[in-house]
C-alpha cells in the first residue's frame, strides 16, 4: 500500500468520525430537548393544579394511615367488653350480566339451572325469585354475608355472571341475643332501630370509632333474662314477653328483653314484624303492680300512719261502677293484708282518701306522663289521664286501671320506690363511678324503708310467692289486668305482670317479667294470672344472675319485718 492509498484512507476515517460524533451531538441535543420539555409539561401541570386548588373552594383531605385501618363503624361492646356488633370483612354475591360484554350472553347455563344450583349452597334463597332475577338481565345483589367456603362453591358453578366482591359487613356474634338493645345497620351502612341508631355518628366518626362503645347490658344477665323470659312464654303459650333488670342507684340497664326476637345478622320479613320493643315502646295496663306505689304515696303524705288500721274491704260504688276484688277477702283488711292478698277495694279507698292531686303528682314524679326516659329511639307515649281527675279515675288509677305506661315506667318506678326514694332515668350506656346521675327525690326515705318490707311480706305470704328464690330476700307484686278492646276490657286477654327488686335488706336490682295473653295450662296450673306465671320466671331468674352480680344467697340476712308480721292473718307469729 502506497503513500497516498493510506493517506486517503485515513482523511475517510476521519469524515465518519466527525459524521458520527455530529450525529451524535444531534441526538444528545433532541434529547435534552425532550427532556426540558418534559419538565416544562410537568411543570406547566403543576402550576395548573395549584392554581385549580388555590381558585376552588374544595379543601385537601389528608387521611393518617390509623383512620386508613380502622374499621368502618366502631364496635359496640357489653358492660365487660364482650363483642355485641362489630364490623369483619366478608363476601357478597352480586350478579353482573355484562360480565362477558355487552354482546354476551350473561350466563352460560339456563338461568333456572343457576339458580337451582345457587339453592343447593344456600337452602333459603327462594330458586323462582332468583331465577326471575338471574333472567331479568338486571345487575344486583342475591345475597349478602357469604361465608369464603360458600364463596368458593359458588365460582365453582362456572358463571363469570356470578361475581363475590368484597365488602365489609356489620356483624352480631351472640346472634339473637339483645336484639332489641342493638338494632341493625341497613344496607347503606346506616344503624337503625337500637343502640345502632343511637350510636351511629359516634361509631362512624374516626375520632372516636376506634374505641369501642361500652353499653350498660351485661351479656350474662342478658342471656338468662331471655331464657327464663322464653321459657315461661312457651309453657303458657304466650303472644310475647318482656323483661328489664335495672341497677336501682345508677338507672343502667344491665338486661332488656322483648320476645319475639329478630336475628340483626338476617332482616327479612319475619324478622320486621318482630322489631316491635314491647319494654321502651308498647304501653299496657299493668293493673296490680301499681298498688305498692299507690300505698307509698299515701304513706309519704301521711294518708296511712297506723297499719293495724282495718279498712272496708266490701265493694266500692262509684259513679254507676262497682269496684270489687277478685273474690272475697274479708270484711276488712288492714294495708300489709290489702297488699298481700291484693286488695282492689281497699287500695281504691286509700287512693280516694289520698285524693287526685297527690296522686297525680306522685305519677308524674315518676316519669308516668312522659315518655320513658331511655336512649333507645322506640318509646312509647303512656295512655294519660286528662288533668282533672275524678274520683273514679283516682282510684282507678290506684289500683293500675285506667293509666297505661311501659315496663320500663314501670321498673323506674320500682327503683324509687325501693332505693331510698330517688328517681332516676334509666340508661343503656356503661356509667364509671361517680356518673350516677342526682336523679329527684319522690318518696321519703323511711317510706321507701317501709315498701321494702312490705314488698318482701308480698313474696313471703302473699301472691308473689313463686318469685320468692330462697336466699335472695325477693320482694315484689304481682298484676294481671284485662287488656282493653274495641267493647271494652277482655276478659279471655290478660298481662300478667311480675315487679320486683332484691336482696330486700339492700336493695341492688330490679326485675319485671311480662307477658303478653299468657293461656292457662298444665305448667300454669290452669292459671292466667301473674302469680301462677310470670313470678315464677323472676323466681328462676334472680338466682341465676343474682351471683353474677355479686349478690350471693344468704338466709340468715332478711329484711326486719317483725314489726308487721303480728297484722298478717295467718301468717307465723
Amino acid at each position: 500500500m502506497n503513500a497516498l492509498t493510506v493517506s486517503t484512507a485515513i482523511s475517510v476515517g476521519r469524515v465518519h468520525f466527525i459524521t458520527n460524533r455530529q450525529r451524535s451531538l444531534t441526538v444528545a441535543r433532541w434529547r435534552a430537548l425532550w427532556l426540558a420539555l418534559l419538565f416544562v409539561a410537568i411543570g406547566v401541570v403543576a402550576l395548573v393544579r395549584i392554581a385549580f386548588l388555590g381558585l376552588s373552594d374544595r379543601a385537601t383531605t389528608v387521611a393518617s394511615l390509623e383512620e386508613a385501618l380502622l374499621p368502618p363503624r366502631g364496635e359496640i361492646t357489653d358492660r365487660n367488653g364482650v363483642p355485641l356488633a362489630r364490623a369483619f370483612p366478608a363476601y357478597a354475591l352480586w350478579y353482573n350480566p355484562d360480565a362477558l360484554g355487552e354482546d354476551g350472553e350473561p350466563l352460560v347455563k339456563d338461568p333456572k339451572q343457576v339458580a337451582a344450583e345457587l339453592a343447593a349452597i344456600f337452602p333459603d334463597l327462594d330458586v323462582d325469585e332468583v331465577a326471575g332475577q338471574l333472567a331479568s338481565g338486571k345487575p344486583g345483589y342475591i345475597r349478602r354475608r357469604v361465608l369464603p367456603e360458600d364463596a368458593n362453591r359458588v365460582q365453582a358453578i362456572g358463571e363469570l355472571a356470578l361475581e363475590m366482591p368484597q365488602e365489609t359487613d356489620r356483624y352480631y356474634p351472640q346472634g339473637h341475643m339483645a336484639a332489641h338493645v342493638l338494632g341493625y345497620v341497613d344496607a347503606m351502612g346506616n344503624g337503625q332501630v337500637g343502640m345502632e341508631e343511637v350510636l351511629d355518628k359516634r361509631l362512624t366518626d374516626p375520632a372516636h370509632r376506634g374505641e369501642p362503645a361500652a353499653l350498660s347490658i351485661d351479656v350474662r344477665v342478658q342471656g338468662a333474662l331471655e331464657d327464663e323470659l322464653r321459657r315461661g312464654m312457651l309453657a303458657v303459650n304466650a303472644l310475647g314477653a318482656a323483661g328489664i333488670v335495672l341497677d336501682v342507684d345508677t338507672g343502667e340497664v344491665l338486661a332488656l328483653a322483648s320476645l319475639p326476637e329478630f336475628n340483626p345478622n338476617k332482616i327479612d320479613a319475619e324478622g320486621e314484624s318482630y322489631m316491635f320493643n314491647r319494654v321502651t315502646n308498647q304501653v299496657y295496663e299493668l293493673g296490680s303492680t301499681f298498688k305498692p306505689l299507690t300505698v307509698a304515696a299515701a304513706i309519704d303524705a301521711g294518708v296511712v300512719r297506723d297499719f293495724g288500721y282495718r279498712y272496708d274491704a266490701g265493694p266500692v260504688p262509684i259513679a254507676g261502677y262497682t269496684i270489687r276484688d277478685s273474690h272475697p277477702l274479708g270484711a276488712t283488711l288492714n294495708v300489709p293484708e290489702a297488699l298481700i292478698h291484693s286488695s282492689n277495694t281497699v287500695t281504691a279507698r286509700i287512693a280516694d282518701e289520698l285524693g287526685p292531686e297527690r296522686l297525680r303528682q306522685t305519677m308524674i314524679d315518676l316519669g308516668m306522663n312522659e315518655r320513658p326516659y331511655i336512649e333507645l329511639p322506640a318509646r312509647g307515649m303512656p295512655l294519660w289521664p286528662k288533668e282533672d281527675w275524678s274520683r273514679i279515675r283516682t282510684m282507678t288509677v290506684g289500683f293500675g286501671h285506667g293509666i297505661a305506661v311501659t315496663p320500663l315506667h314501670l321498673a323506674s318506678g320500682y327503683a324509687a320506690m325501693v332505693n331510698g326514694g330517688i328517681w332516676r332515668p334509666a340508661t343503656m350506656h356503661k356509667l364509671e363511678a361517680g356518673e350516677a346521675p342526682r336523679g329527684r327525690r319522690v318518696f321519703k326515705a323511711s317510706t321507701s324503708a317501709r315498701m321494702r318490707q312490705l314488698l318482701r311480706m308480698i313474696a313471703v305470704y302473699g301472691t308473689g310467692r313463686n318469685a320468692n328464690a330462697a336466699g335472695y330476700r325477693v320482694g315484689g307484686k304481682t298484676g294481671s289486668a284485662e287488656k282493653p278492646g274495641a267493647g271494652g276490657y277482655q276478659h279471655s286477654a290478660l298481662i300478667s305482670t311480675f315487679a320486683a327488686a332484691f336482696p330486700m335488706d339492700r336493695p341492688r336490682y330490679v326485675v319485671v317479667a311480662m307477658l303478653d295473653e299468657p293461656k292457662g295450662t298444665t305448667a300454669s296450673s290452669f292459671q292466667r294470672t301473674a302469680a301462677w306465671n310470670a313470678a315464677p320466671i323472676v323466681g328462676n331468674l334472680i338466682p341465676r344472675i343474682g351471683p353474677l352480680l355479686g349478690v350471693r344467697p344468704d338466709n340468715a340476712r332478711d329484711v326486719d319485718i317483725s314489726d308487721l308480721r303480728p297484722l298478717i292473718g295467718g301468717a307465723d307469729k
